[in-house]
């Protein structure tokens, strides 16, 4: 598929989504989500990609829904966001969170409204310094989505979402990683390198011991420790199984680094 709102390339194990319309701060459009299933799609399919980095063109992240895509003049019909959000945005977090391969994310620029939550749905968080997130979506008489209501109270605790969602202010990439909302912030000349380096470590590791790892995380929050016991039992029977632990072992007792093929 050729694509008009991302760049999409693979190697090495890693696959690189970039958001590309940075003229409109990299905002979902109808054609953006359209891309974006065909390309997560591939990565899921692909068992050469081992994990995926997603990142932004020119100075955001991404700004979440292009308002300018929808009509809300006073004499149409008032748009239905709730299928919007049933046919783009959570099927898209769900894919991602859902994904058994470690997805890094490169926050090099604003992070707001559903793109914020984009981020935030990712494994592991990078930002440079002059990145921010906001949750926007209050100054439009909107609540959080795309995960927002979900993910924020678990990463920084309920005070700290609602204040940030009701007041819509910026928050640092430094104050996000000081929060726990992510895990670094970083030099903006640092966050690429940084984050290739992160991704393409993540895509050496047994990646289906990772993939059973993020299962058995997001399965907790649902989960009494009894039940969740019983996830562990079973996901390490799975992970027990693989190629991957066997050459692990291996490699711990011959004093070697592991090579870990995925399976």
């Amino acid at each position: 598929m050729s694509y008009e709102t991302l760049i999409f390339d693979h190697g090495d194990g890693v696959a690189t989504l970039t958001l590309n319309r940075p003229d409109k701060l990299n905002s979902f459009n109808a054609r953006m989500h359209e891309e974006m299933r065909a390309a997560m799609k591939t990565v899921e399919r692909d068992d050469s990609i081992r994990c995926l980095l997603l990142t932004g063109a020119g100075r955001a992240f991404c700004a979440g829904q292009d308002l300018g895509d929808r009509d809300v003049a006073p004499d149409t019909e008032m748009p239905d966001l709730g299928d919007s959000l049933e046919r783009n945005y959570n099927p898209l977090i769900r894919r991602i969170m859902r994904l058994e391969k470690p997805v890094v994310c490169a926050v090099n620029g604003v992070a707001a409204g559903a793109g914020a939550n984009l981020a935030l749905a990712c494994d592991i968080v990078l930002a440079a310094q002059s990145a921010y997130f906001v949750q926007s979506f209050s100054r439009i008489g909107l609540i959080p989505d795309s995960g927002g209501s979900w993910l924020l109270p678990r990463l920084i605790g309920r005070a700290r979402a609602t204040a940030i969602t009701m007041l819509a202010e910026k928050v640092s990439a430094q104050q996000a990683a000081d929060w726990g909302m992510i895990w670094k912030a970083l030099g903006d000349e640092e966050l690429m390198p940084q984050a290739l380096k992160l991704a393409g470590h993540l895509a050496r590791q047994p990646t289906r011991g990772l993939g059973y790892l993020k299962r058995a995380l997001l399965l907790s929050s649902e989960h009494d420790l009894d039940r969740q016991l019983d996830v562990e039992r079973d996901l390490q029977r799975l992970a027990g199984r693989t190629e991957d632990y066997r050459e692990g072992v291996a490699a711990f007792i011959e004093k070697r680094e592991p090579e870990f093929r995925g399976r």
